[in-house]
């Protein structure tokens, strides 16, 4: 019998960080991340400031570690593209796998929207815009033209308008990304054929 109860424990603790993230991020959209304390998002967790404290010393490292942990999937991509060839194939699934990676960081996009300041001074939106340049470079060709070019960024900001700016005009999300999914790679397809030269 005590052998499970300290499997489970083991567990919780393993969950401990992920919880603690979840709820600070819940905090930080509710209220905003200015008016939510430590203290705060210990009481929502309903544990002591110092069990808090062994996992995170400010609000700044949970904000943080929720980005690293959100936008490792898109490390991981930009690592497993720039591996392949540079055939339409490659770009339509990185443009697939960022899809399903953005919708993954969903609630990390909302507050990147709601919180603009924060994220320049906790210079989140630069470690941001390093992976969305680590995608470009894979996504156009070398010699591609301009207009080539900015179909290629477009795709990219296809899908983050996906995430917040369409929500009037369709509620269904999942109708939403199928359509903006679908806008992406037709982007990314037009500008491979003119590069490709057909």
């Amino acid at each position: 019998m005590g052998g499970t109860m300290d499997g489970t424990k083991q567990r919780r603790r393993g969950n401990t960080r992920q919880r603690i993230q979840e709820v600070a991020l819940g905090l930080f959209a509710e209220q905003g991340y200015e008016k939510t304390s430590l203290r705060e998002i210990a009481e929502r967790l309903d544990v002591t400031k110092a069990a808090l404290y062994y996992h995170f010393r400010t609000k700044e490292e949970i904000l943080v570690s929720i980005f690293e942990d959100l936008s490792r999937p898109i490390e991981d991509l930009i690592e497993w593209g720039r591996r392949q060839p540079h055939s339409l194939e490659t770009k339509q699934e990185i443009i697939r796998r960022y899809s399903a990676a953005l919708m993954e960081a969903a609630p990390l996009f909302r507050f990147m929207q709601e919180n603009q300041a924060t994220i320049r001074e906790l210079s989140i939106g630069d470690m941001f815009k390093t992976k969305m340049l680590g995608l470009r470079d894979i996504l156009i060709d070398p010699d591609a033209d301009l207009v080539d070019q900015v179909r290629c960024v477009s795709a990219l900001f296809t899908l983050h308008a996906g995430m917040h700016v369409l929500q009037e005009v369709e509620s269904d999300p999942g109708k939403r990304r199928e359509a903006v999914l679908e806008v992406a790679v037709d982007l990314i397809t037009q500008a491979h054929r003119h590069t490709a030269g057909d």
